[in-house]
């Protein structure tokens, strides 16, 4: 039997009552001050802000499941919020409602070192995390950049600069606690690697963008720290000839532990914001892990490789506080194109391609853009096939944002059409609704939709993302 999706098609703004009641519910703040919901109606997209109707800080699963269940009988839509460093609308209550804030929820409750897991709140941040592992030896590897928390990036299903060795979210969350939108707290997945038991709930509900469920805690995959690491940069004529040396390098099998690729105006923006002077040229950034002599061996593969690429320049450094800063800056690229144009918002692209196919995905990309009036840059995961195009735009003029729309749609359908993906890392959101048809097709979408309206029968969580 086909399910009907309960669509909610207008603002829902709470009354006094519903705002007292959730008081009821929850040891944290409840607000309707202007400034903590203008805090929480804003992601870093270039959609305009939305304010959320008030703002509940949960403490623990008990209070979500207590939240969930009280607004799905009266209806109210609800958007779990954590850094709001999201870049596809995410986190925007498009239809008013609560946004069920998970800050409060940062304890890292477990660490099993002999296991390699961690078990986390969803609030706790990437960066704290790794500090706190740092003590026993160990490392969490999905970097999307952002400081994000751990239950935003297993939402939204993040990946990042070290995917290419270590895999995204979706290969590294292990298990997770999640709290339906009739309250029902469930608990999928086991402290395993392997698991045959089963549908495979944890990665539906990783990446459904909290359409499905609201994440309350994960247990993640953690690895020993490197006893070397060593970053290289590289330089080369044009963009085409980067993205085809990075395509060689993986085909080659060099286990590089990341390997990002920066278009001349991205280093240009990088060396304003960071203070460094690197050329400002197409560029290749590498890092490599494993025993010393390991990390040289393959830094000089890479270079014997790039070579014939025409790449010039390499250099390689094992030296920590060089290699920090070059990948800090690279990690700030999204930030400093935003400084390069003051007052002005970036639509960010999330293509994904099949290896040999992306120097001709750059190459498209790069001639839409070009011909163009708004400024923009490329960089990539480019040794996993994903390649972002910061596009920049004025909020003050919304028909800007528009035209910049039309131009990424027109990308990505090209992009499509390549056999590739409109979203590699930062899901659908609410602006790739319709190329996710396009790419899956409507069948595939109706299932989708079906599986919405059995855990989400009212359509309270997250509406207006992934689908109308």
């Amino acid at each position: 039997m086909k399910l009907k999706l309960a669509m909610i098609q207008k603002r829902v703004d709470l009354t006094s009552d519903q705002v007292a009641h959730l008081k009821t519910l929850v040891s944290g703040q409840v607000s309707t001050n202007e400034s903590v919901l203008d805090q929480h109606g804003r992601d870093e997209s270039a959609f305009p802000p939305v304010r959320p109707s008030a703002v509940v800080m949960a403490s623990s699963t008990q209070e979500v499941s207590k939240v969930l269940a009280y607004c799905n009988e009266q209806k109210i839509p609800v958007v779990a919020f954590g850094a709001g460093t999201s870049l596809e609308g995410h986190v925007l209550p498009f239809f008013g409602g609560v946004s069920l804030d998970l800050t409060n929820m940062n304890a890292i409750l477990e660490i099993r070192p002999d296991d390699l897991l961690v078990r986390v709140e969803a609030g706790v941040h990437r960066m704290a995390l790794n500090e706190r592992l740092s003590r026993d030896g160990l490392f969490f590897s999905v970097d999307p950049g952002a400081d994000a928390t751990l239950g935003g990036m297993a939402s939204t299903g993040a990946a990042g600069t070290t995917t290419v060795r270590y895999g995204s979210m979706r290969e590294n969350v292990l298990a997770l606690t999640a709290v339906l939108a009739d309250g029902t707290v469930i608990h999928t997945g086991r402290e395993t690697r392997k698991l045959s038991a089963g549908y495979d709930l944890t990665r539906l509900i990783v990446g459904s963008e909290g359409t499905l469920a609201v994440i309350t805690e994960v247990t993640l995959r953690t690895f020993g720290i490197p006893e070397k690491m060593a970053a290289a940069v590289v330089r080369f004529p044009t963009l085409a000839e980067g993205v085809a040396a990075a395509s060689a390098i993986v085909r080659m099998g060099i286990a590089i532990a990341r390997c990002e690729f920066l278009d001349a105006q991205c280093i240009k923006n990088v060396n304003l914001h960071d203070g460094l002077s690197l050329t400002e040229a197409p560029t290749l950034l590498f890092e490599f892990h494993g025993s010393p002599r390991g990390v040289e061996e393959d830094a000089q593969a890479v270079k014997e490789i790039v070579e014939e690429f025409g790449g010039s320049e390499f250099e390689w450094t094992s030296e920590e506080g060089a290699r920090r800063k070059l990948w800090q800056a690279r990690h700030n690229a999204y930030w400093a194109n935003i400084a390069a144009n003051p007052g002005k918002r970036a639509v960010s692209t999330d293509a994904a391609v099949p290896l040999s196919k992306l120097a001709e995905a750059v190459a498209v990309a790069d001639k839409v853009l070009g011909g163009s009036p708004f400024p923009y840059s490329i960089l990539g995961h480019v040794a996993d096939g994903n390649f972002h195009c910061f596009v920049v735009t004025d909020p003050a003029k919304p028909e800007e944002l528009t035209e910049v729309q039309k131009l990424t749609h027109e990308i990505t359908a090209k992009i499509i059409a390549m056999g590739g993906t409109c979203t590699g890392e930062h899901g659908i959101g609410a602006g790739k609704i319709d190329d996710l048809v396009v790419e899956t097709g409507q069948s595939a979408v109706n299932v989708m939709k079906s599986i919405k309206a059995t855990l989400d029968p009212n359509g309270i969580l997250n509406p207006g993302k992934i689908f109308r």
